[in-house]
């Protein structure tokens, strides 16, 4: 790595995900700079080049991996690809940060573990939630003890996707061998990680899916019951074939002397309720660019001037959680 105290980053698969939501950041956390990026597209790959003023560009990701002048790399592919782009870099010696989920399969993330413990390179994944604030503000509140011990949380995602969607091409999200199950995989991560963060590894989990409607192979509905290591008992109810109406965005979590209300993607303002009403509201708006905070950790670990709170170790987990509520859906279709 370079001595200059700059981590020179570069991205595998600039797609939607980097075009607001992460790659902006690289740039504008201190210490950090977005120097090359990757895409098998050239025409797409140099108009993002250019929009994004980054001055290396490749179609091929191992060249960007073995390229002297990237320090790091942030993989924004689909899932399928995330252990074979952060295994190569790792055994070159670069750091790698992955988007979510860790990968499509449990088999994956254990061996990309393995891959960190054995040269000592870190591994990141992009569940930014651990560094937002308001999220972060629900996690000093559970811990202050201010509305009692945590018994429990409601997780409830319902949304619409209509069969338009899928009339010609499907896209990678409701394809299992490249996103590991549906968008369960992709949506449903978010929620059960953060509430890793909150409450620790979860240790027991039962669930089932299923697809009613048949346009794809993947699931739609997924009903998941889960314990975490500090004793809090969790149900999570995730439904993409909802009605307009239906939509719904919530957690919730009861403690001994009063309730957390909040949402995983809709940044509504978080209610601590009490006896049924609200009795105080905090309001945390969408940052422009949601991993900043997050990736800002990860220069921080590199540099050897703080830690990161998403790791391979920790995401692995909420890997493992998903592929228990779906396995058997997963099994009955072979």
């Amino acid at each position: 790595m370079n001595t200059n105290k700059k981590i020179r980053w570069g991205i595998i698969g600039c797609g939607n995900v980097t075009e607001k939501k992460s790659g902006p950041a690289f740039n504008k956390v201190p210490n950090s700079e977005l120097v090359a990026v990757m895409r098998r597209d050239s025409v797409k790959l140099k108009d993002y080049a250019q929009r994004h003023h980054v001055p290396l560009t490749f179609t091929n990701a191992s060249d960007l991996i073995h390229c002297d002048q990237v320090d790091a790399v942030y993989i924004a592919t689909p899932p399928h690809l995330h252990a074979k782009y952060a295994i190569e870099a790792m055994k070159a010696g670069k750091p790698a940060y992955v988007e979510k989920p860790m990968a499509a399969t449990l088999e994956e993330c254990v061996e990309m573990n393995q891959v960190s413990m054995e040269t000592g390179v870190p591994l990141f994944v992009a569940y930014y939630r651990r560094a937002l604030p308001g999220f972060l503000k629900v996690k000093s509140l559970i811990e202050s003890g201010e509305i009692g011990k945590p018994m429990r949380v409601y997780v409830e995602l319902f949304q619409h996707h209509s069969s338009e969607k899928y009339s010609e091409e499907l896209p990678w999200r409701v394809i299992p061998e490249m996103a590991g199950a549906g968008l369960f995989y992709d949506l449903g991560s978010h929620t059960l990680d953060y509430l890793v963060y909150l409450f620790g590894p979860i240790l027991k989990v039962g669930g089932r899916a299923e697809n009613v409607r048949k346009l794809h192979e993947a699931e739609e509905r997924v009903h998941g019951a889960f314990c975490f290591e500090n004793g809090v008992e969790g149900e999570g109810r995730w439904m993409f074939d909802a009605n307009y109406e239906d939509f719904s965005d919530k957690i919730v979590i009861t403690c001994e002397r009063g309730e957390i209300h909040m949402s995983t993607f809709q940044f509504t303002p978080i209610q601590i309720v009490k006896d049924g009403k609200v009795v105080e509201t905090m309001d945390y708006p969408r940052p422009e660019h949601v991993q900043q905070n997050l990736i800002q950790t990860v220069v921080s670990a590199l540099l050897g001037e703080g830690n990161c709170p998403s790791t391979g170790m920790s995401a692995m987990n909420t890997n493992w959680a998903m592929w228990s509520m779906v396995k058997q859906y997963y099994t009955d279709k072979k």
